[in-house]
């Protein structure tokens, strides 16, 4: 087959199709596209379903680093060199189709296609940006406003025709481990949410805009020019709210402590 030069070049058909060192692989929910520590050998971008990207301490303990959906590759580090290995494992959450992109092939297209090139630096700053993002919101933020950070970005809201949307099911441990708190503040900070009116819950929860309020304007919904926000902690005005009962497809409540 003749090879395509930049005009006649897709990137859409090209990361939709199996082709040279390229393959579409379906993945079924729970298990991984690759494991921490394989050898590094391709890249994968991910057309269909939802995934997430955990890492493994030495002492055998778990952390959810991402999740990922339709548009986002995966196994960046398979570019590093020879002998480069996975350094996180990347799970289907929910059914999953992925292009499997041997290395080889990648860096020949990367070097011939231009606007393959530019599609997948775009993607690596965005990628960057948000690993800093990540940084600042663990040093700078409150636990509150974490867990509504990972919301949003699961949810990814504010994506043209994504509104309200339902994000994958999800544990309040693995919610926990990415916020960088317990298990029992997500469930208090949840319930808080729900109560607000920021999120549904109810077996998938249901991300509404709103929730935005907590990370941009430090203000939730109660909240306006009449009553502004004081001096005073998200963690200290959320204990001023009592938590809500939820049905049994809900989240459990606990007590609130101090």
């Amino acid at each position: 087959m003749a090879e395509q030069n930049d005009l006649e070049f897709d990137n859409a058909v090209f990361l939709a199709s199996a082709g040279p060192g390229r393959r579409i692989v379906h993945v079924k929910p729970r298990l991984p596209f690759f494991s921490q520590g394989d050898p590094a050998e391709a890249i994968f971008y991910l057309q269909k379903g939802t995934a997430k990207l955990t890492v493994v301490s030495t002492r055998g303990k778990e952390a959810t680093l991402t999740f990922l959906h339709p548009g986002d590759f995966v196994g960046q580090e398979s570019l590093l060199g020879a002998t480069s290995i996975r350094t996180a494992t990347a799970t289907a959450i929910t059914a999953c189709t992925v292009l499997r992109i041997e290395k080889a092939e990648l860096v020949r297209v990367m070097h011939k296609e231009h606007l393959f090139s530019e599609l997948f630096l775009s993607f690596l700053l965005a990628r960057e940006v948000r690993t800093q993002a990540d940084l600042v919101d663990q040093l700078f933020n409150s636990s509150e406003k974490r867990l509504a950070r990972v919301l949003l970005l699961m949810a990814e809201s504010g994506k043209p025709g994504r509104s309200e949307p339902l994000i994958p099911k999800i544990s309040q441990e693995t919610l926990a481990e990415m916020v960088g708190t317990t298990r029992s503040r997500v469930n208090f900070f949840m319930n808080r949410f729900r109560k607000l009116g920021l999120i549904e819950y109810n077996n998938r929860i249901r991300v509404h805009r709103s929730l935005l309020n907590i990370i941009l304007l430090d203000q939730l919904p109660e909240q306006n020019t009449a009553h502004p926000l004081l001096l005073v902690a998200p963690l200290e005005l959320s204990l001023k709210v009592p938590a809500i009962e939820v049905d049994s497809g809900g989240i459990d409540v606990e007590e609130n402590h101090t």
